[in-house]
């Protein structure tokens, strides 16, 4: 588990995309302006807040088998205190009745992006139609969760092409056509 990587910047070195816009998002609870159009919106500024009991639950489900091998999710102890996340277990499966865990997460005290990478066997990714993050217990025995952003990376295996491999584009003319589309 790595701690306050910036997945933007992975995501912008071409080894990973963000999958999460290919998903339907659904919440156990929320409370109303907080739920998962703040967990998605790219600011650090809103959050999802849960409003029930514990597990408090994160769906994530896309509409074709995808292979998935980050989590992201942003989180802050400052700012959240007895909201943030102290416990979480991440579960996949193809649908709801047969979620299985992967990966259980303590974290303490937060602040900042949390890398959880997703592997099945070994060095395997996960290839799933469904996620499912399931927030355990919080810091100080908080009821209410707080996340503030969650992304999804999967591998781009096959589709990178490092052209600064082949020397450096120095010329106006050929630093137009340094990226290939």
């Amino acid at each position: 588990m790595g701690a306050n990587v910036c997945p933007i910047n992975e995501e912008r070195s071409g080894n990973v995309r963000e999958v999460g816009g290919r998903a339907v998002w659904s919440l156990s609870s929320c409370k109303p302006g907080f739920g998962v159009d703040q967990l998605r919106d790219n600011s650090m500024e809103t959050y999802w807040q849960s409003d029930g009991q514990l597990p408090h639950l994160v769906n994530i489900q896309f509409h074709r088998k995808t292979t998935v091998n980050q989590i992201y999710i942003y989180s802050d102890y400052k700012l959240d205190e007895s909201y943030t996340p102290s416990r979480i277990s991440i579960r996949c499966g193809t649908h709801f009745n047969d979620l299985q865990e992967i990966e259980v997460v303590d974290l303490c005290e937060p602040s900042g992006w949390v890398c959880i990478p997703i592997k099945e066997y070994e060095d395997e990714f996960i290839c799933t139609f469904m996620i499912q993050i399931a927030v355990i217990s919080n810091h100080q025995n908080g009821r209410d969760t707080h996340m503030r952003q969650i992304r999804i990376h999967s591998p781009t295996e096959g589709s990178h092409y490092p052209l600064e491999h082949y020397g450096k584009f120095s010329t106006i003319e050929f630093q137009q056509f340094r990226t290939i589309r």
